[in-house]
């Protein structure tokens, strides 16, 4: 397997954890005797707002979509929808807003909202292995792998990395802020309304 495929996958695995771990915290934020600690909120909506749209995207529409298209000009209207896509943020810093200022109020509201985000999210990342890796496997040369690698691989930008550093410390503190089973945080506690 070509190593820019590996890294792709491993940093679509990244984002899903965290939605994931978003999703399950939002969930036992249902809980009016539960109050959250909204700080491990605000960090995994960072991450997941921030990572992609710096880190992740870039790569695939710079490397990998642009030698796609160049190789496959039929997978042109895959790739402007997926392109699209990278463009739609997070938009669930209102919601989470709106439920840290109203708490309990809220609640439904934010899940719903990372419910919803988390499926359109989780389906884009499929599409992108589903149908437009098999696409580059069939149709890119060994020249343009290499050059995909090497984006992929090196962050070549010394702010780039600079900004993966600190998405891995980011990615650290979820899981130090974050309850069980999400994280090694402590459980948020129960409050009495």
């Amino acid at each position: 397997m070509k190593e820019s495929v590996v890294i792709l996958k491993s940093e679509h695995r990244s984002i899903s954890a965290v939605l994931l771990g978003l999703k399950h915290l939002a969930e036992l934020a249902q809980d009016a005797h539960i109050k959250p600690e909204f700080q491990v909120f605000r960090s995994m909506l960072r991450y997941i707002d921030q990572y992609p749209e710096r880190l992740h995207h870039p790569k695939e529409d710079e490397h990998l979509f642009a030698r796609l298209l160049k190789r496959c000009p039929e997978a042109r209207s895959l790739v402007e929808g997926l392109q699209a896509e990278h463009v739609r943020g997070a938009q669930l810093e209102r919601k989470l807003v709106f439920f840290e200022e109203g708490w309990p109020e809220g609640a439904a509201e934010f899940l719903g909202a990372v419910d919803a985000y988390a499926d359109f999210h989780w389906k884009h990342m499929r599409k992108e292995e589903v149908e437009v890796l098999p696409l580059a496997e069939k149709h890119l040369t060994d020249d343009d792998w290499r050059a995909i690698d090497r984006a992929f691989q090196a962050n070549e930008d010394p702010i780039a990395k600079i900004e993966e550093r600190d998405f891995g410390r980011l990615f650290s503190r979820i899981a130090a802020l974050a309850p069980a089973p999400v994280g090694l945080g402590e459980a948020w506690k129960r409050v009495s309304n």
